[in-house]
């Protein structure tokens, strides 16, 4: 049975993985000024200067019904089911609008991520594993469906500008956290991005002690993989990162660069680690 494992754009994979694990996406629309783009035709560059110029944030448009229905369709030209990851209903209707559509085709199946970037990608990844060992779709979904739980997604993030341009945080926030530096840890739990520990000082020792911190509390990590995404940064706050997982002793550590939704909503030197906490069991 031939399956097609498929996500949104904000699945946040290189072509080469996207290939490598035979990953088909579906693009959110990111909206600068009076201009619609593909996500993927901007990159975070085109929208930090955007922001810097404009002084607001881009808009995101959730992928519709109808082109859900033309996706799922085409991959069903040449495949027998369709899995599907989506960006967390909790942060997007596109979700509820590609359940909506399984609901009425044949062999699609839907999973809610409660996730977003790479956090998505480790889900697909997983499933594109199991469609090679030969498991069934409905099979393949509801083993997804019990690592959602599981999936560690973080970021630290070096201003608060974007959060407090997007509404995310108080003017008094704001000004108190660059006034003392502070770096806040946005972990994305239940569906939903928060603030949770706040870091001072240079990018590249916050990022050490992030990946320190969330190494000890998310203890029981699968080894098989784990990503370094981000949206700008520099050379020390990756190297950071990834001594850090090599020190854990991941086997595959990717790196990637975040896309429109974690841009738009936390700006240059964002910086994340990403794995699934449910080995050592």
């Amino acid at each position: 049975m031939k399956i097609a494992i498929t996500a949104e754009s904000t699945v946040d994979l290189t072509k080469e993985l996207l290939e490598e694990f035979d990953i088909k996406t579906i693009p959110f629309a990111v909206i600068l000024g009076d201009k619609e783009y593909k996500d993927g035709q901007v990159t975070s560059a085109d929208i930090f200067k955007y922001v810097s110029e404009n002084k607001i944030l881009p808009k995101t448009s959730a992928i519709n019904e109808e082109a859900y229905t033309e996706f799922f369709n085409k991959q069903l030209e040449t495949h027998d089911a369709v899995v599907h990851f989506s960006l967390s209903s909790k942060i997007s209707s596109a979700c509820q609008n590609a359940k909506a559509v399984a609901s009425k085709m044949k062999n699609v199946y839907v999973v809610d991520t409660l996730s977003l970037s790479t956090g998505i990608a480790l889900l697909a990844m997983y499933a594109a594993e199991l469609a090679k060992q030969g498991e069934k779709p409905d099979e393949i979904a509801k083993k997804c469906e019990a690592r959602v739980p599981s999936v560690q997604a973080s970021f630290v993030i070096e201003r608060l500008d974007y959060l407090y341009k997007g509404g995310r945080c108080s003017a008094l926030a704001y000004f108190g956290a660059n006034l003392m530096h502070i770096r806040p840890q946005i972990l994305v739990r239940d569906g939903q991005m928060g603030s949770y520990k706040k870091y001072r000082g240079n990018m590249d020792k916050v990022v050490a002690n992030y990946c320190k911190d969330t190494l000890e509390e998310f203890s029981k990590p699968d080894l098989t993989r784990a990503f370094i995404t981000y949206t700008a940064a520099t050379e020390g706050m990756v190297a950071a990162a990834r001594e850090a997982l090599e020190k854990r002793g991941f086997k595959n550590i990717y790196e990637t660069r975040a896309g429109g939704t974690i841009s738009s909503h936390c700006g240059e030197h964002t910086l994340g680690i990403l794995y699934i906490n449910d080995g050592n069991l």
